[in-house]
């Protein structure tokens, strides 16, 4: 059972099929990829991510116990998230948080793969380690988001 309400997971659903493979512009425009599933694990929640500049790539990865698929390039590292992580929390600067896990079209490689069958961080120990690399305090609202 999951505690997002029946719309959200509906939702969720729907675009965690979806993300097998890179493709180019993803129907997002603006010269972006989805980062892609790997063969093998399974996506129920569907995918965003969250990526931070290369040069926290390494800390990162050293402080998470259970990081999910990790993508990276020369500038940035992408974890991959359940859709909707960003639901009541404020991801600090300079991380990005980017749904659908549509990212800049620098083609980003995958770099780890985790041991189980889901795609996943969890994302709120990533959210602790990007407040704690950006210097901030975790902060995060019970209020839903407008439109949701």
């Amino acid at each position: 059972m999951t505690s997002l309400p029946a719309g959200r997971l509906s939702r969720a659903r729907r675009q965690g099929s979806g993300v097998q493979s890179v493709d180019q512009d993803g129907g997002q425009g603006n010269g972006r990829v989805r980062l892609p599933v790997p063969p093998g694990l399974s996506a129920p929640l569907g995918c965003d991510a969250v990526g931070l500049p290369a040069r926290h790539g390494f800390r990162m990865m050293a402080h998470l116990s259970r990081p999910g698929c990790v993508f990276a390039d020369a500038d940035w590292w992408w974890w991959i998230v359940p859709a909707e992580s960003d639901l009541g929390l404020v991801w600090p600067q300079p991380a990005r948080y980017v749904p659908g896990a549509y990212v800049p079209a620098t083609r980003p490689r995958l770099i780890h793969s985790p041991e189980g069958g889901a795609p996943y961080t969890p994302p709120i120990p990533l959210y602790l380690m990007v407040c704690r690399v950006a210097g901030t305090a975790p902060a995060w609202s019970t209020v839903p988001r407008q439109g949701s």
